[in-house]
């Protein structure tokens, strides 16, 4: 199979029809053999009726529903594990990505050799709240991950097969995908300018919030990217930094009392000090950060339920 399309989405029972038929006008104009899985992230209105319809139509549409929201990367993660295209499409459900960017994508991959092309809504319908902020975590994005990209969370982006069988979305790390990507490995990362149409029916699913969660997200991929296989090497060096300060003022501490002493000069006991509760507070510390950075090594990410999934039902 040439291409997998994988579309979350959640209450858009009115854009599937048009989106699908617009897909598959791309896909047959350009002879693609092709898939388009359909996610349903809990819908409250008629997105699975729409689904079950489109499929009686168009085998080449698969569907999957989940009994109730877990959010986009859910959705992302679980249709990436049933791909069976080559290249992999996301798009979102809204009409605002366009299928016609398709051809160019998958020629790319294949010519360019490429691991992943993000698109880049360089020209922007959204309301100045919503660009602004995101300007701001593209900007802190490249800063700290050194991709060089200038719109991390475009829903239009694509993707080798392997690259999606590979990596791990949870939480609100769909805004990160490339992130993540590289982190496993797969440094052949580009960007295509893409078009932004407006919304045609609905409204945006996505609060302020999504803003607070995703500098979060940023924070935890950082952290997992670099010392997710090596956490000793963070706790563990804070921890024995912070034991050695505790010691040598401790040591400190001592020698200047029994200096005092010799010296017969006037002393205060070292309990007395301020110093000493300091340094007792380092030791402290930094011991439970060295054993928390020997647990977190035995651990180690070894949490199998994280993307465990109720999915109600499945069309294949």
């Amino acid at each position: 199979m040439d291409i997998s399309v994988v579309v979350p989405l959640y209450n858009e029972d009115e854009s599937l029809p048009e989106l699908t038929s617009w897909i598959d006008q791309v896909m047959s104009a350009n002879n693609f053999s092709y898939e388009i899985v359909l996610v349903d992230d809990g819908s409250t209105d008629r997105s699975w009726e729409v689904i079950e319809e489109l499929r009686a139509q168009n085998p080449a549409i698969k569907g999957i529903k989940f009994r109730r929201n877990y959010g986009k990367s859910a959705a992302l993660n679980v249709g990436f594990e049933v791909t069976q295209g080559d290249v992999v499409i996301t798009m979102d459900a809204d009409l605002q990505d366009s299928p016609d960017e398709i051809p160019e994508l998958y020629r790319r991959i294949k010519e360019e050799k490429l691991d992943l092309i993000s698109g880049w809504k360089k020209k922007r319908y959204d309301p100045i709240t919503k660009t602004v902020p995101t300007k701001l975590f593209n900007a802190a994005t490249r800063k700290m991950s050194g991709i060089q990209l200038n719109d991390f969370n475009c829903g239009l982006k694509a993707y080798r097969s392997d690259v999606i069988k590979t990596i791990e979305v949870y939480g609100e790390m769909h805004r990160y995908i490339p992130v993540i990507a590289k982190w496993a490995g797969f440094s052949k990362i580009s960007e295509q300018v893409v078009e932004h149409r407006a919304r045609k029916y609905g409204t945006t699913k996505f609060g302020f919030s999504r803003f607070i969660n995703g500098f979060l997200d940023l924070l935890s991929i950082f952290f997992v990217g670099k010392f997710g296989k090596r956490p000793m090497h963070f706790f563990g060096s804070l921890g024995v930094l912070s034991f050695f300060i505790g010691i040598i003022f401790s040591l400190y501490i001592l020698a200047e009392k029994q200096y005092l002493i010799w010296k017969e000069l006037p002393y205060r006991d070292v309990t007395q000090q301020p110093l000493f509760y300091l340094s007792l507070v380092a030791i402290v510390v930094g011991s439970q950060m060295f054993l928390a950075g020997f647990i977190a090594e035995l651990l180690s990410r070894n949490a199998p339920e994280r993307n465990q999934y109720l999915i109600e039902k499945e069309l294949k």
